[in-house]
């Protein structure tokens, strides 16, 4: 029988007469790891912060592990990473972070906080001297002082590096691993592809896909064509040829989507697009992302 970290039935957020989230149910498993996904406005962050107890449902009922996000109890079981941090002034970064653990009744040591968030270096500075990308490092290290059952990451890794890009993935890999049940939101879809196994995409409030990685990108066939073209090739150009449903530039690269890239090669020889450097890639979580939301547009 599954036991279940999130359950949230039916939810719904009114602000000044429009739904920001729109009749939402979703049930989270414990020990798993969900991406939720959705273009800007879609109501992501909303929903996490319902689940959080942070603000109230208009309608619907929220529960987390089991009860009432607002319980202590609860509380000392889960931890956030926003996208807003705040520091306190004066203190150090070692000073912070150890202020945090003691809110908690068995916090994880604080040397291994500092080394999973890379901040042993920084344990000496002051917090406010710290860059954007390791504010969010010091954010998490907060968010994980209490070796939560259920983490929240709300786009965790803007403005940090490459290196320690991959130090934090590992680290939530490696919770998760120990069976924590971790919800994040990105917009780096590629890293929600590595990490998580089972990813919701929510669009206007409303659940728009649900399931694993493969399942999410087998929803859609669509494949690009992309190469450089030539001076006479322009946007309109591309756009009255059947087939093409999206067209993006960088410089003279063009990458041209479609459902059907086999009829669509086929027109642009025919029509003698001006092209060299032709590749053709399958859809991947990106371009699925890309289809579900503009369907559901579509669909209004």
């Amino acid at each position: 029988m599954k036991e279940w970290a999130i359950q949230l039935s039916n939810i719904t957020k009114v602000y000044k007469g429009k739904k920001a989230v729109d009749g939402l149910s979703l049930n989270v498993e414990k020990g798993s790891v969900v991406a939720l996904l959705g273009p800007n406005g879609a109501g992501k962050t909303t929903t996490v912060s319902m689940i959080l107890g942070l603000i109230q449902p208009t309608s619907g009922s929220v529960k987390l592990l089991g009860g009432d996000p607002k319980d202590r109890s609860v509380r000392d079981r889960i931890g956030a990473m926003l996208q807003d941090v705040s520091v306190i002034d004066n203190l150090t970064v070692a000073e912070t972070i150890d202020l945090f653990r003691h809110y908690y009744k068995t916090p994880l040591p604080l040397e291994q906080l500092l080394q999973i968030s890379g901040l042993t270096n920084e344990r000496s500075k002051m917090a406010s001297t710290l860059s954007g990308g390791q504010q969010r490092r010091l954010g998490f290290a907060m968010a994980v002082a209490g070796d939560p059952e259920v983490l929240f990451l709300d786009e965790p890794t803007v403005g940090m590096d490459v290196t320690s890009r991959q130090l934090f993935w590992d680290t939530v890999k490696a919770m998760a691993g120990r069976g924590r049940t971790i919800v994040l939101t990105t917009h780096y879809l590629e890293e929600a592809d590595q990490v998580a196994d089972r990813i919701v995409v929510i669009n206007d409030g409303k659940l728009a896909a649900d399931g694993t990685p493969s399942q999410i990108k087998a929803t859609t066939i669509g494949r690009t064509i992309t190469f450089t073209a030539g001076s006479t090739v322009t946007n309109d150009h591309l756009y009255e040829i059947p087939g093409v449903t999206d067209a993006e530039w960088n410089g003279r690269r063009v990458r041209l989507y479609s459902n059907d890239t086999d009829r669509l090669i086929a027109e642009l020889i025919t029509r003698g697009v001006e092209m060299k450097d032709i590749e053709i890639q399958s859809g991947g979580l990106e371009e699925a992302f890309r289809s579900l939301v503009s369907s559901a547009k579509e669909d209004q």
